[in-house]
Formats: structure tokens, C-alpha cells, sequence
């Protein structure tokens, strides 16, 4: 029922840390999510700098921010300012190139807070990978939620349980926000056999749950083997990532960058050290370098 377990690995983004999840040695993609952090959760000081993301590029991808707490403002190279906050999404195609930043707003940064999220990316399909960039912004009451006896659930993208996101998603998924009341049971959506999806996991934000008789908690995501029709059980309140899709095939992963071809990725990294990729007119006084390995 379980095929791997994967524990997230915490990284220090300079005073703020994640928790990366995927791409994992033995796993790189779980259907189209070809990355997974989880920002958090932290605890900002008044003044401190909190978030604070430099103008950097994509390709090849979009980009999926969900926030449990907190907020964090958006600006990138189509013109977009876009803050998020709890229950939000904003989605950002890549395609052909794409530049942005994450920042706290400076208010936000002076008053301090709670700081808990997912960000994602999901790789396009290989004849998508060059469309045009684009940003989607959904409102907290813009998705679709069931709620009944101690279940809260936002389908965040995709389609799922015969719902449909408003993501404009380019290849078969589902992203699934579960909250748990302690003893509360759940089921992810069925195997590609019963008309599901071919690729499934389960990722604690927090809490402790159990799968298949044994126990997980915060920080770890579990891959379900293909035909796993698996009960999910909170153990106490939880808050579950449940995400899943057809798979794309192998991708490159450099940096920023996604790509099913080598040649892309070295032309994308040629045009941003260049300075080719143009920055958002509202964050254009610095950025980050191109990495020098």
C-alpha cells in the first residue's frame, strides 16, 4: 500500500527555513509535482526581514503557492502585484520565461507573525513547455471545499471527488487540502484502475496521522503503490497535503529551471546571466545572480 516514505529535509534560506520534500533521490516527481516545500512553520519577529525572495526566472513550469498562515506579496515580469493569504492560490505558468519575486510586505515585516505554507511546481507537458507565461490568483472562497464531522477539504488544483479547480492546469492532477479533526478519517482519490490518478502521496503539514497501521507526522510524505486504496486516520488535528497525477515523464531540474531538454536549460541560464529576462517593473532594483554551479 505505502511505496516509499520520504522525510522533508530542512534548508536555510537565510534566517528562514523550508522543508524540501521533492525532487528525492529515489523519488524525483509524484505525477506533474516535480518540487514540493514546506515553508515553515515560523514565528517572525517585528522588524525582522521575513520573507524576502529577490526577483529570480522560471521555464517550463508553473509555480503553486498555498498558505496556511501568513502572507507573502507576488510581483512578476507580466506586471502582476498580487498579495496571498491563507486559503489563496496563486498560479503562475512559466512556459517560456517568467521572473518574480516573494516578498513580506514591508508593514507585514514591521508588525511580525506566523509564516506556514506549501509551494509547489508542476512540470508542463513537453509541447506546453514553451507557451506564452502566465498568473492566476484564486480567492480563498474561489475553490471548491466539503466540509462534514471534523473534515475540512479545499481542492486546490486539478480535479478531484468530481470537482474541478479553477487552476488553469495543463496536464491531469489534484492537490488536495485536508484538515483533520483528531479520529477523523479520509480517503485519497482512487488509482488510475478505478478511474483515479496513476501517481498519489500524502504529505503532513502538521500533526500525526495513520496510513496502513503505521504512524506519520509533521514533515513526512508518504507515496502510495498504485493500487493503494488506503483510509487516512488523524491521530490528533492534522493538516494534509494530498497531491497526485499522471506522470510527464523525466525532466531536468537546474536552479530555477525545468526542462525535458538539456539545450533549453543552458539557453535559459545564458539569457538570465545576460540580463535578457526582464524583471517586474515593481521589483527591478536587484535580483538574484545565476549560480555559479
Amino acid at each position: 500500500m505505502i511505496e516509499r516514505i520520504i522525510e522533508g529535509r530542512r534548508r536555510d534560506l537565510g534566517g528562514f527555513e523550508v522543508s524540501r520534500i521533492l525532487p528525492h533521490a529515489h523519488k524525483r516527481m509524484v505525477g506533474p509535482f516535480v518540487f514540493l516545500d514546506q515553508m515553515g512553520p515560523a514565528e517572525f519577529a517585528p522588524g525582522s526581514d521575513a520573507i524576502n525572495v529577490r526577483p529570480h526566472p522560471h521555464i517550463g513550469l508553473s509555480t503553486l503557492t498555498y498558505l496556511f498562515e501568513g502572507e507573502i506579496m507576488h510581483r512578476d515580469s507580466l506586471g502582476y502585484t498580487q498579495a496571498i493569504r491563507p486559503g489563496e492560490v496563486n498560479w503562475m505558468t512559466a512556459g517560456s520565461g517568467i521572473v518574480h519575486s516573494e516578498r513580506t510586505d514591508p508593514l507585514k515585516k514591521a508588525q511580525g507573525g506566523p509564516m506556514h505554507g506549501m509551494q509547489a511546481w508542476v512540470a508542463l507537458p513537453v509541447e506546453k513547455e514553451e507557451i506564452a507565461p502566465s498568473f492566476t490568483h484564486l480567492g480563498e472562497d474561489a475553490q471548491p471545499t466539503y466540509e462534514n464531522n471534523g473534515l475540512f477539504a479545499r481542492l486546490v488544483a486539478g480535479e478531484a471527488f468530481g470537482a474541478k479547480a479553477g487552476t488553469p492546469v495543463e496536464s491531469p492532477l489534484f492537490y488536495i487540502h485536508w484538515e483533520m479533526a483528531e479520529g477523523v478519517r479520509a480517503a485519497p482519490p482512487p488509482p488510475k484502475s478505478k478511474g483515479g490518478y496513476s501517481e498519489r502521496a500524502l504529505f503532513v503539514a502538521k500533526g500525526v496521522v495513520e496510513v496502513d497501521g503505521r504512524t506519520f507526522h509533521e514533515g513526512q510524505m508518504v507515496v502510495l503503490s498504485p493500487q493503494a486504496e488506503p483510509t487516512v486516520t488523524a491521530l490528533q488535528p492534522s493538516s494534509v497535503m494530498v497531491l497526485g497525477g499522471e506522470p510527464l515523464g523525466e525532466r531536468l531540474i537546474w536552479w530555477n529551471f525545468v526542462s525535458s531538454s538539456k539545450d533549453r536549460m543552458e539557453q535559459a541560464k545564458a539569457d538570465w546571466k545576460a540580463g535578457r529576462m526582464k524583471l517586474p517593473s515593481d521589483d527591478d532594483q536587484e535580483f538574484i545572480p545565476l549560480p555559479e554551479a
